[in-house]
């Protein structure tokens, strides 16, 4: 088992103040995305990948207005209808919240969390998802609890499991470029045994208050970005 890290997930409580947070901070306008019916939220993007961390982008994602979740009963992907959370962004602006590990087969990561031997972690149903773009139809395999957990307080990945094509494939080089990123929480070792379980490389782990924390080469100079236990 082999995971590495796919993508960042900021959050907004609109996507234009995502955009907004984007070119204050980090000195770029994100690229274009697309909507997610299945989860009632839309996105943007930008290619963050370099020699530590391969294929990776992130997206500035938010609840798409008047849209709801395709599928009776679900909660959106990645905590969005906490309220907390919500109230979180409204307060303080966008946030990284979440990371997504790309894996060769989510089934088999998916058992190796929930027979991990302390941890039992039920990642939730293995969603398909599709979205075309001008680069080809982009495919892929996602886990998404019923109630929309991140787990960890984000820092725990979402699994993704890609089809033939992947977003990076076709994304340009945005001159932001990962250089770090690394986790805190209280459950230090439980957090580090699974990350272990699924073969998770890439992401440090320390005990401390929940916090995810990126550090970005960026045009306005090394910025670091993080949750704050949102």
């Amino acid at each position: 088992m082999h995971a590495q890290l796919d993508h960042l997930v900021i959050a907004a409580a609109s996507l234009a103040e995502g955009v907004a947070w984007c070119e204050a901070t980090l000195g770029i306008t994100p690229a274009p995305g697309g909507s997610h019916p299945l989860m009632g939220t839309h996105n943007r993007l930008f290619n963050v990948s370099g020699d530590a961390y391969p294929a990776a982008y992130a997206e500035i994602i938010a609840i798409e207005p008047g849209r709801k979740p395709s599928r009776p009963k679900t909660r959106r992907w990645f905590d969005m209808d906490d309220a907390a959370l919500q109230a979180g962004l409204v307060r303080h602006g966008p946030r990284l919240i979440h990371v997504v590990a790309r894996v060769p087969d989510a089934h088999a990561a998916m058992r190796a969390l929930a027979h991990e031997e302390h941890a039992h972690i039920d990642r939730g149903q293995l969603l398909e998802a599709s979205r075309d773009t001008p680069a080809g139809r982009l495919e892929w395999q996602i886990t998404v609890r019923d109630d929309g957990q991140r787990l960890f307080y984000g820092a725990l990945p979402t699994l993704i499991q890609w089809g033939a094509v992947h977003p990076t494939d076709a994304m340009p080089a945005s001159g932001i470029v990962l250089r770090s990123l690394r986790a805190t929480h209280p459950r230090a070792p439980a957090l580090a045994a699974a990350l272990s379980a699924i073969g998770m490389t890439g992401l440090e782990v320390d005990a401390g208050p929940p916090n995810l924390v990126a550090v970005l080469d960026t045009p306005r100079g090394s910025v670091t970005v993080e949750s704050q236990g949102l």
